[in-house]
């Protein structure tokens, strides 16, 4: 029998989708604290994924990724939105394609 480790942070389904497909696996339950880091690890992945692949299922999982670093924070998608949108409005946000090239200060 095949073994491969993972050692990885994975959807909550993917334990039984590995199940329905006859294999076996081996998993446990997070700390909050090891839950925080590994979401924060996620994100990374799955950025890296994006950036190889700039394929929008990519971003569905970063934007999954967040919104469970968001909750383990303590936070609402709501509260997020609102910080979101007070950002945007105060300093706008990326749709004008500006590049900053410098600044000159006396």
């Amino acid at each position: 029998m095949k073994k491969i480790i993972y050692n990885k942070l994975v959807r909550d389904k993917i334990p039984q989708i590995i199940k329905e497909d006859g294999k076996r696996c081996t998993c446990e339950i997070l700390s909050d604290e090891d839950y925080k880091k590994l979401l924060d690890e996620k994100l990374t992945e799955e950025l890296s994924e994006y950036q190889e692949s700039e394929d929008i299922e990519e971003l569905a999982d970063m934007y999954e990724v967040m919104l469970a670093i968001i909750k383990s924070k303590g936070y609402t998608k709501e509260q997020f939105e609102q910080i979101r949108k007070e950002k945007a409005d105060k300093r706008g946000g990326f749709k004008d394609k500006v590049f900053l090239k410098e600044v000159l200060h006396e």
